[in-house]
């Protein structure tokens, strides 16, 4: 089999001819750059300019021989762009390295300090010495719940501009909704798949209860959520139909040349959901079901969810709206042991995560317990009946020392092997 052959066998519930892999097919199965750099030094590999693809979380862009080393069959449909020197300019990471960012990426530094700016030039997020990342200072919506003044929501395009998670973009870039750009995205995503047999996959914005956390403050739109319901449903329908424009664009034109897209929507915490199941089928479940209906009528893909935390209880309901993955299974939350989520979800999604647990075993253990931890999880989730993808539960940290990824992806080879793959 082929890459793409094998990660869609997997996901249709068929034994594949090995568990495929995935390491940066989409921006939660990442690796951070600085822990990049050490791993390709570790590896032996030559020396290449350092590409950052996702700037806010500081992301490495992979390169070719890295995917052949470990034998990853994903691919993220940005390596289809920004492919001259000329979208690319320098920067220093937080360790000193020196490394590539987009140029579009808008950046004011004051003293250690460095921060992300929005189109007009306001501060969105902000990188603090000691930190490997930015964090999000500006909630638009915030202060609407405290002045009653709800006009703001009607004007969701320009509200937009501010959540620093629309607004920072990685590969292929801020693209104009117009001709020219679908043209643009068309010609990048087709020169991409005619050039890979591996899985590609497109991130389409549509987080729903994220989304209005991020311009809201998590307080404020818990607050809106059980205090203002009414409120909560027309922000929640305007923010869908802005999603909705938007995935119809970006699928009209690259939706012949992917294989799967993934939405991020983050319901689970380390204990259990952040919202009662009773409030995710009232609020959020309708509304998925509406965008993953159009996604599905727009192109002929899987959808994939990147979802954290211990939120196995809401699966069923997202598989009824149109699920066909999940990610990253927080196997160290709670009620998440890869034994009861097999037995309780098995044979109805695809587990795509679980691989190694990026809290504790691959920050603190050591070679040999990486790998005993890798074959124990592949054991029970990669059982010969497809519905696995291997990787690590999120990206994989800037202090990952690079033995640890090493032992962790040559565990699952090695799993494959013995396992006739």
């Amino acid at each position: 089999m082929n890459s793409r052959e094998r990660v869609l066998t997997a996901l249709n519930f068929q034994r594949p001819d090995r568990v495929p892999i995935d390491l940066a097919g989409h921006r939660s199965s990442g690796i951070m750059a600085m822990a990049y750099a050490r791993l390709r030094d570790h590896l032996g590999l030559p020396k290449r300019p350092l590409r950052i693809q996702d700037m806010i979380l500081q992301l490495a862009v992979i390169d070719d021989d890295v995917r052949e080393r470990f034998g990853v069959d994903t691919l993220d449909v940005g390596a289809g762009f920004a492919l001259s020197d000329y979208d690319w300019k320098p920067w220093v990471l937080p360790n000193g390295l020196e490394c590539l960012i987009p140029r579009w990426i808008e950046l004011e530094r004051d003293g250690e300090t460095w921060s992300l700016l929005a189109q007009d030039g306001a501060r969105i997020g902000v990188q603090k010495p000691g930190m490997v990342y930015f964090e999000q200072t500006d909630y638009p919506l915030a202060d609407t719940l405290r002045t009653g003044d709800y006009s703001a929501i009607g004007r969701l395009e320009e509200v937009m501009t501010h959540d620093l998670w629309s607004s920072v973009a990685a590969p292929p870039g801020p693209v104009p909704q117009t001709a020219e750009g679908r043209r643009f995205l068309a010609e990048g995503a087709r020169r991409l798949r005619e050039r890979t047999d591996r899985f590609v996959i497109a991130s389409v914005r549509g987080p729903l209860l994220e989304g209005g956390q991020h311009l809201f403050g998590m307080e404020g739109f818990s607050v809106l959520l059980a205090a203002e319901p009414e409120l909560a449903h027309r922000f929640l329908d305007t923010l869908t139909e802005f999603y909705l424009q938007r995935i119809e664009f970006t699928l009209s034109a690259i939706g012949p040349y992917i294989d799967m897209v993934i939405c991020f929507d983050d319901f689970g915490m380390q204990t259990g959901l952040m919202i009662s199941p009773k409030m995710y089928r009232e609020f959020f479940k309708p509304r998925q079901q509406w965008l993953w209906r159009r996604v599905k009528e727009l192109a002929p893909v899987k959808i994939l969810l990147h979802s954290c935390g211990s939120m196995a209880q809401i699966v069923p309901d997202l598989v009824e709206v149109g699920l066909d993955a999940w990610n990253p299974v927080q196997i160290s939350a709670r009620n998440m042991e890869p034994e009861r989520l097999t037995a309780d979800l098995g044979g109805t999604i695809t587990f795509w995560g679980g691989g190694c647990d990026t809290q504790q075993v691959l920050r603190a253990g050591t070679p040999d317990e990486i790998r005993a931890h890798v074959r124990h999880n592949l054991d029970v989730f990669g059982a010969g009946r497809g519905g696995y993808v291997f990787t690590q539960v999120h990206n994989i940290m800037a202090d990952v020392e690079p033995e640890r990824i090493t032992a962790m992806f040559d565990a699952a080879a090695e799993w494959n092997r013995a396992h006739g793959g």
